[in-house]
């Protein structure tokens, strides 16, 4: 509750009948505090990080080359929209606000929120992924870029159930990569809700949903593992181009897709 914007609330409070606006009562201090609390920390971050190499080494290593991670620097993401979703372009990560909070249940609870009304835009790019070993080394994937919109996020530590939740809305406005050992390319890979009209686009319905919950569980070894849970992600999916070779083979579009009831468990071996 602490999250929901005045905006959005305003505009819930103004569509609601005059019967149920009657029931409407002031709360006094006490009775606020038992329904949001009145204390917690508040972070508004701005930030830009660059990371030379990352390595995760097994037997054979996995390397991922010049990572860095940004603003869009974009006031046109999603176009079609005829909004600018982003407000001031930035190649530094901003317009975020965290709330941290400790509900009286011990519950904790970190929302992820934009300082205004606008979507914080976000840049991932890297250089080559190289699979490096004895017998020498393969590149997986290189210019990998990704510009997204993220609308919200939540993180909530559960004390009942000793479980993470983990909610978040995303749109992926463009994301092009290569991987070079199969002379394959992806351009204009774009990600949004599964209700989002290209033709009629309405910025409400531009984010796709997840929700998944990350805690510890058995594998069939009788072994303690990490388990996730996806409960929902719906969205649609379009490749503006699938280059092999180079040459382009076409287009592809999922329309709705939806992953449900999904679970994994993630242990060494």
């Amino acid at each position: 509750m602490k999250g929901l914007k005045p905006t959005v609330l305003a505009l819930c409070v103004a569509g609601a009948p005059p019967a149920v606006l009657a029931e409407i009562r002031q709360l006094d201090d006490d009775s606020m505090g038992n329904i949001t609390g009145q204390a917690g920390v508040t972070i508004e971050l701005e930030t830009r990080i660059n990371i030379d190499r990352f390595i995760y080494t097994d037997e054979g290593s996995l390397e991922i080359n010049d990572i860095v991670v940004g603003g869009a620097n974009r006031t046109d993401m999603f176009s079609e929209t005829g909004v600018n979703l982003v407000g001031t372009a930035s190649d530094n990560l901003d317009n975020i606000r965290i709330n941290i909070d400790l509900a009286n249940d011990g519950d904790a609870i970190i929302n992820l929120l934009p300082l205004s009304f606008n979507a914080v835009d976000l840049r991932v790019t890297t250089g080559a992924w190289n699979l490096a070993g004895s017998g020498g080394s393969t590149t997986v994937m290189d210019n990998f870029r990704m510009d997204a919109l993220i609308g919200s996020g939540t993180l909530r530590v559960d004390t009942a159930t000793d479980t993470l939740n983990f909610r978040t809305d995303i749109a992926i406005d463009d994301m092009d990569f290569d991987v070079p050992f199969l002379a394959l390319g992806i351009r204009d890979f774009q990600l949004t809700g599964a209700d989002y009209d290209l033709q009629a686009p309405q910025p409400l319905r531009l984010f796709a949903g997840v929700d998944m919950d990350i805690y510890k569980a058995r594998n069939a070894q009788n072994v303690d593992s990490l388990a996730i849970d996806l409960h929902t992600f719906e969205a649609d999916i379009r490749i503006g181009g699938i280059l092999v070779g180079g040459t382009s083979i076409g287009s592809v579009a999922l329309d709705n897709l939806a992953i449900t009831d999904t679970s994994m468990l993630i242990y060494g071996h």
